[in-house]
């Protein structure tokens, strides 16, 4: 069951869904608050997910963040995590209010750049009873230096120090691919990633292949993998892939500072496997089981 839903973060109206166990009834639901990663919206397998969850007797809200997809706002097309964490928990706000939810058992799910948004809530937000992390950014100034080099980091650094500058003097933000497969500049400037949202495309007609350059100076300066100690004691599982182009030692270092109880699901693929069969089963799975465990469906 499925049916259309619209919430408000900060005045903004954010468009997604409501997904029910088939058997929903008069009953109160333990639930998934989820959203997609950097520059994706719901259609990007997010359905898939929570059917699998609503199969196993769980509510998912699923919604675009602001600026994105079918949700309202401006600017558009500029990931902004701050922005983001807070459509989080205004989602956990609406889910709260729904009479089919069960307000005391929620839980979050997030994959890539959200895998990173619900690390941050989960440490800050103790509404949330359990958190799912998928192939999440744990330290973007690292992260980026280990993918294109320090060199190619620095040379950004200066680049996004321009654009500030021409903002500031009244210029429009400048847009750059999310990806690109002709070699020029792209956010996700690698061949999986240009593969997984094109195949993508046509099933989601609201995504575009463009951000803000500024939103990078946000990335590199994000690392919600400092504050993963704080969200113990709520139960934390991170989906980890091995050949991940987000390194999977990153991930691994921080699950090991990490509180009890938690659990590493590692996939031995690369970050875009978790959506798509056969890896999709273990991932799915995995966060059924730690919802299940933690949420207590019935």
């Amino acid at each position: 069951m499925r049916r259309d839903i619209e919430l408000k973060s900060e005045g903004v109206t954010c468009r997604g869904w409501l997904y029910l166990p088939d058997d929903a009834g008069a009953k109160r639901w333990p639930t998934v608050v989820m959203a997609h990663g950097f520059s994706a919206v719901k259609e990007m397998r997010l359905d898939r997910f929570a059917e699998t969850f609503a199969g196993a007797g769980f509510a998912s809200v699923v919604f675009d963040y602001r600026g994105f997809g079918s949700s309202d706002g401006t600017p558009r097309q500029d990931p902004n995590p701050h922005a983001q964490i807070t459509d989080y928990r205004n989602a956990i706000s609406y889910a709260r209010q729904l009479p089919e939810v069960d307000g005391e058992r929620i839980g979050v799910w997030g994959s890539s750049y959200s895998g990173a948004h619900v690390l941050m809530v989960g440490a800050f937000d103790k509404r949330v009873k359990a958190v799912v992390s998928q192939v999440p950014l744990i330290d973007g100034w690292e992260s980026l230096a280990r993918l294109g080099g320090e060199a190619t980091r620095d040379a950004m650094v200066q680049q996004l120090i321009a654009e500030r500058e021409r903002i500031y003097a009244g210029g429009e933000p400048a847009m750059i691919p999310v990806v690109d497969n002709d070699g020029g500049m792209a956010a996700l400037a690698t061949p999986d990633s240009w593969e997984w949202f094109q195949s993508l495309a046509q099933a989601a007609p609201n995504w575009k292949n463009e951000v803000t350059l500024i939103s990078l100076q946000r990335l590199l300066e994000y690392a919600p993998g400092r504050f993963i100690d704080r969200i113990a004691p709520t139960p934390l599982l991170i989906v980890a892939a091995e050949q991940d182009f987000l390194p999977f030692d990153i991930v691994q270092s921080a699950f090991e500072r990490a509180g009890e109880p938690k659990r590493l699901c590692r996939i031995p693929a690369g970050h875009f496997t978790p959506y798509e069969p056969p890896h999709f089963a273990t991932a799915a799975g995995a966060a059924v089981d730690w919802f299940t465990q933690h949420l207590r469906a019935v």
